[in-house]
């Protein structure tokens, strides 16, 4: 057994490890197994990827690419395959993920099983629309192959399925055409939330990536800084040399406090409007700016953090922001890790995945214990009046109606469940 958390270090929970390495020899491990769930990077925050007591099938040995067609860019992987490598491969050649979540260090199956979103989503959607085949191991020895014109609604619940419908083995995603690995920039500093919904929609038509940071101590003004970009061609411009940092240790209280929040946003803020204005942008500092601190989960100190993200529909979305906003000042907690930004109108891949027409919040807390949840409850009222949801592989510890109201097709979905597949969140949310 293995003590095992995920990326908010919430807990650390003992777990059987059974390491996935030859997609040819999977089925013979899963029938011979135990009831388990797949877990790759564990950069979810809660407990999606988690099995307490349980088995945990390591999937990041499945990490080899299959084919790649250079002229039409299609690609096919292994499941535990990283999107960084993905991109480090493909990006010399002309071609990207079309949608990329914040971090890099995931891998294809966790990107999948999440239908993870980027900046992007107003006009690619989310990672779910570039996935042309899915293989699928389930518990009981059968191999399905799915796809948006095989088996669809196989596919459809595979796609932000959580990873409860089998264990995926393999992908095929179609890529994009891209000019290089830069991106022209714009960096605006807002000053309140009617100026942050009139960036956005401004923006949508002529920015590919768009996405804000937001002052949570502003309260229900909501100051913040958006910033968008579009792929460019940059000649003659040498790539950054890959400085990356760790944060070398847990310190005994988190870094993320009273103290040090307000501060820490007001130079931010401050910093980031002098620095208003154009650039270009290598896509890694763009897309991914915490990877260059490796560990960063560890400045929340011993008893780790919450992500709360909400989306809420777009009609009712100013006031929803606002107040939650205003919920978050008045406690005293607060992040400095906070993302406002908007959704596009797509109709979702997967039965449960979490876009959809709105406006998203996501925010991270350090875990003060009661008084932290006791702000999760006033959040979820404002979320649940306004019929919006939360994404569950931020989650630890939303309420079942919530759940239940956010996802109106979970019923539909219970149906394509593998029962030998089981995870700390499906018995929180989908079992009596």
């Amino acid at each position: 057994m293995v003590a095992v958390s995920s990326w908010g270090r919430l807990s650390k929970r003992q777990h059987e490890v059974v390491a996935l390495s030859d997609r040819d020899h999977v089925i013979q491990q899963l029938k011979s197994s135990r009831s388990g769930i797949a877990h790759g990077m564990g950069r979810s925050y809660g407990d999606v990827c988690l099995n307490p007591d349980g088995v945990l099938w390591n999937t990041t040995g499945l990490d080899r690419f299959i084919s790649f067609d250079e002229s039409t860019g299609l690609l096919a992987c292994e499941a535990g395959v990283l999107l960084r490598d993905i991109q480090r491969l493909v990006m010399p050649q002309g071609w990207t993920l079309p949608v990329t979540p914040g971090t890099q260090l995931v891998t294809v199956g966790g990107a999948i099983a999440n239908d993870v979103h980027g900046k992007n989503h107003h006009v690619l959607g989310s990672f779910g629309d570039h996935v042309q085949r899915i293989k699928l191991i389930r518990t009981n020895g059968a191999a399905t192959e799915c796809g948006p014109d095989l088996l669809p609604d196989w596919f459809s619940a595979t796609v932000g399925g959580l990873g409860l419908t089998g264990v995926i083995t393999e992908a095929e995603i179609q890529l994009r055409r891209v000019p290089g690995p830069w991106l022209a920039t714009e960096t605006v500093p807002y000053g309140n939330l009617d100026e942050f919904f009139r960036l956005a929609d401004d923006s949508e038509a002529d920015w590919e990536h768009t996405v804000s940071w937001v002052d949570c101590i502003s309260g229900e003004v909501g100051r913040g800084i958006f910033m968008r970009g579009n792929p460019a061609h940059v000649d003659h411009r040498p790539e950054p040399k890959n400085r990356k940092l760790t944060m070398p240790l847990v310190p005994p209280i988190s870094l993320v406090n009273r103290l040090s929040l307000r501060p820490f946003n007001m130079a931010y803020f401050n910093l980031k409007k002098r620095q208003a204005g154009s650039g270009i942008a290598h896509y890694e500092s763009f897309f991914y700016p915490l990877d260059n601190l490796l560990e960063w989960n560890r400045m929340y100190g011993p008893k780790g953090f919450f992500q709360y993200q909400s989306v809420v529909p777009r009609e009712v979305g100013r006031e929803a922001v606002r107040a939650m906003l205003g919920e978050i000042a008045r406690s005293g907690e607060g992040s400095f890790l906070a993302v406002l930004k908007t959704f596009g109108n797509r109709q979702a891949v997967g039965m449960m995945s979490f876009p959809q027409l709105g406006v998203t919040l996501a925010l991270d807390f350090p875990n003060q214990g009661e008084r932290t949840l006791k702000l999760f409850e006033r959040l979820d009222a404002i979320v649940r009046e306004a019929r919006g949801r939360i994404y569950p592989a931020k989650d630890a510890r939303m309420p079942r109606d919530l759940f239940e109201s956010g996802y109106p097709r979970l019923k539909e979905f219970i149906q394509y469940r593998d029962p030998g597949i089981s995870s700390a969140f499906s018995r929180r949310l989908m079992e009596n």
